[in-house]
């Protein structure tokens, strides 16, 4: 393919609270002048609705900066790697038509690896083969059904927990209606795997990195920010329209805290200093696994895709 006819697309990658806003901003926010625009490539900033915890930008930055893939789904409806990619693929084509830069931006490693390596050659899923795995996770229970991914696809069940149901029903989808399980399709950061980035984009990968200390440091003050600026109340609003950590985005890190089970019905926690601490807690855990992506991806052997 000819270079010249490739989209140029900057990917800037950083764990969570290390400062992709704070970078946009100096770079791209001149004014008067629009040379860039964003693609989201937060897999919580796509539902509407849940503007504080997921550290949306606001409405004043987006008026200088545009973004793509934000509040586009209700927190009830699923959104997976397959929607982004095909998302992304239309933005990053239409920002590059009107001689803008796209850049794809954002913490969601499963996105960005699957934007630049293309998606895997595993087969697609089904929506009356996952609407009958979901009655069995009913009946079985999420214990049961991943102790049956173990036999067929122990690699996957390793890196797959329990409660994380799509991700469970998704591997033994496909394992069903296959035969093969999934960990044998391409999946990035296999050690040795030296994907080929895909063909039609020319990427310049950046990444913000942070001493781990101070990105933990930055998620305990943003976290304190975010209950400051009114997250209990946003959670609230949330439930009252009906909405629990059994709707997709509500799994998200900064709202599933806020729940516990009582008699089999979801209530929201009185104790909200220990709400805080659990999600400074998990988001710290969330941004170590990020930086860890990072790092493997990095060790990957890169080709001429990337300048």
């Amino acid at each position: 393919m000819n270079r010249a006819r490739k989209i140029t697309v900057l990917i800037l990658f950083g764990p969570t609270a290390s400062g992709k806003t704070d970078f946009l901003q100096q770079q791209f926010c001149r004014e008067g002048e629009i040379t860039a625009e964003v693609i989201s490539a937060d897999s919580m900033q796509v539902y509407q609705g849940m503007d504080i915890g997921t550290a949306k930008p606001s409405p004043e930055l987006q008026a200088k900066l545009p973004h793509h893939l934000i509040d586009i789904r209700k927190p009830s409806e699923q959104f997976n790697a397959g929607d982004f990619v095909r998302l992304a693929d239309e933005a990053a084509a239409d920002i590059h038509s009107r001689g803008r830069l796209p850049v794809v931006a954002g913490g969601t490693a499963f996105y960005l690896s699957n934007f630049i390596y293309g998606m895997s050659e595993a087969p697609p899923s089904n929506r009356q083969v996952q609407e009958a795995l979901r009655e069995e996770l009913a009946e079985k229970g999420p214990v049961l059904m991943l102790e049956e991914l173990r036999q067929g696809d122990p690699v996957s069940a390793e890196r797959i927990k329990a409660n994380d149901t799509y991700r469970l029903l998704r591997a033994i989808e496909v394992l069903r209606s296959s035969g093969r399980p999934l960990s044998s399709y391409h999946w990035f950061g296999e050690a040795g795997a030296g994907l080929k980035m895909r063909e039609q984009y020319d990427f310049d990968i950046q990444t913000i990195e942070r001493p781990r200390d101070e990105v933990y440091r930055r998620i305990n003050e943003r976290c304190r920010q975010m209950f400051q600026a009114g997250l209990e109340a946003e959670v609230n609003e949330l439930f009252e329209k009906g909405y629990t950590p059994d709707d997709p985005g509500m799994k998200a890190i900064g709202y599933r805290e806020f729940f516990e089970k009582v008699d089999g019905q979801w209530t929201m926690r009185k104790d909200i200093d220990a709400v805080e601490a659990l999600i400074a807690q998990h988001s710290r855990q969330y941004a170590k696994r990020q930086i860890v992506w990072f790092n493997r991806f990095n060790r990957e052997p890169r080709d001429a895709c990337m300048r």
